[in-house]
């Protein structure tokens, strides 16, 4: 059977046509596989933020039984401290916006309790707690970090060329940022 080279010409538009097709289709399963590799990846990174806030808080409640021996402290501390570690399970990032500034704020007025009483800044637990939350600090600011440049980069996704179509499609929407505030990114002060 002899082809001529019309046919051989068809075969190998064919060919080249599936290629394209697969190519496309290929390149389409990889950004939306992309696209929610970063999305898993930015929740599991919410999920540690949420951890490190609410050990955050665990340690505030600590401290605040340091406190409690040394001075009244307000009960309302205490139960916003419980109300606010109840509220880290189901909190988004903005939700974590809010409980960044609270937590913060309680811990601001431990510690300006703390430094009325001198024995207390000498007291070995009240150090050992600071020194933890400084940790923690830092934990928070790591994981803060990492979220953002993973939603930066899903953001991007779906802002560009070829992946926005796909987005588009698909119906992704930007991923919200953890922006604490800029008075709220500095680290409480816990020198004694």
């Amino acid at each position: 059977m002899v082809t001529t080279l019309v046919d051989i010409i068809s075969l190998v538009l064919i060919v080249v046509v599936v290629l394209v097709v697969i190519g496309i289709v290929a390149m389409v399963i990889g950004i939306y596989n992309r696209f929610f590799s970063l999305k898993n990846s930015a929740e599991a990174t919410v999920g540690q933020v949420k951890v490190a806030m609410k050990k955050r808080l665990d340690m505030i409640e600590q401290l605040l039984g340091a406190v409690k021996s040394y001075a009244t402290f307000e009960k309302e501390t205490l139960t916003g401290v419980t109300a606010m570690r109840a509220r880290i399970g189901s909190a988004g990032p903005g939700d974590l916006n809010e409980l960044e500034r609270e937590s913060r704020s309680v811990l601001g007025r431990l510690l300006a309790v703390a430094e009325n009483y001198p024995d207390l800044k000498t007291s070995q637990t009240v150090k050992d707690l600071m020194g933890a939350v400084k940790g923690v600090e830092d934990e928070i600011a790591r994981h803060r970090y990492t979220y953002n440049n993973i939603a930066q980069q899903y953001n991007t996704m779906t802002d560009t060329i070829p992946s926005n179509l796909i987005a588009g499609a698909m119906g992704f929407s930007k991923l919200e940022y953890l922006e604490f505030g800029e008075e709220i990114e500095r680290v409480p002060t816990i020198a004694f």
